[in-house]
């Protein structure tokens, strides 16, 4: 028997980007939309009489912006899943994302794959949750690391931080050019040593470039510039 899907509502203001990321949805096995809205008032109007498990959401909304409708739902009782999908990429959205519960948090333009990769960690999530019982640490580091990793070409190894690794990567996908390591530390609120040993982290993932500024010390300042992913949703 085949399981039940997990119903999803997509939310975004602009209709031809909800139909594609809706189509992306269809395209992933155990997923279903079963709904689009393009305002807040429309997405909970719809949430308050249909039962959804996971809101793909756009922050930017004609009414009022995506976390202020997480607000009013939490407010509301509502226990449906969040996964963010816009372009607001400044770190104190980030953040109140990340405090308001949101699964993850991803950044448009977005390729299908790494939309997929998102869902499917979900649907992994959700297949161990409703499994009940009890969970020694190590599987609860691994669920509350399922959605962290997903789309990480590696995963991060021992010591370092889901969170602090999504920081460093929104500072420099949001710089309109090349940064140093104290200018990353500074945006993101880590310190310097924080920020060398994950930006040391990303380039190996070759999705950050160095590049050498030489002053009038002769000593070269590295310059770390984040690397777009192909194609854009």
């Amino acid at each position: 028997m085949n399981a039940t899907p997990i119903h999803v509502l997509v939310v975004d203001d602009d209709v031809r980007v909800a139909l594609i990321n809706a189509a992306y949805v269809a395209k992933v096995p155990g997923f279903r939309v079963i709904a689009q809205a393009h305002s807040a008032a429309e997405a909970l109007e719809f949430l308050t009489s249909h039962p959804v498990d996971l809101v793909l959401l756009d922050h930017y909304l004609p009414d009022e912006n995506g976390l202020d409708l997480v607000r009013r739902l939490r407010q509301l009782g509502h226990r449906t899943d969040v996964i963010m999908v816009t372009a607001a990429r400044d770190l104190a959205t980030v953040q109140a994302a990340m405090r308001l519960g949101a699964l993850q948090y991803l950044v448009k333009p977005f390729t299908f794959a790494g939309l997929r990769s998102r869902l499917e960690a979900y649907g992994a999530l959700r297949r161990t949750l409703d499994t009940g019982g009890e969970a020694e640490q190590a599987e609860v580091d691994r669920i509350f690391g399922t959605l962290a990793a997903a789309g990480s070409p590696n995963e991060l190894p021992k010591g370092h931080s889901a969170s602090t690794a999504e920081l460093v990567r929104q500072v420099l996908r949001s710089a309109e050019g090349p940064l140093s390591t104290q200018q990353i530390a500074d945006r993101a609120g880590i310190s310097r040593q924080t920020a060398q040993r994950y930006v040391k982290l990303l380039e190996r993932t070759a999705r950050v470039s160095l590049a050498l500024r030489y002053g009038e010390t002769g000593r070269p300042e590295h310059r770390y510039t984040w690397l777009p992913s192909e194609g854009p949703a």
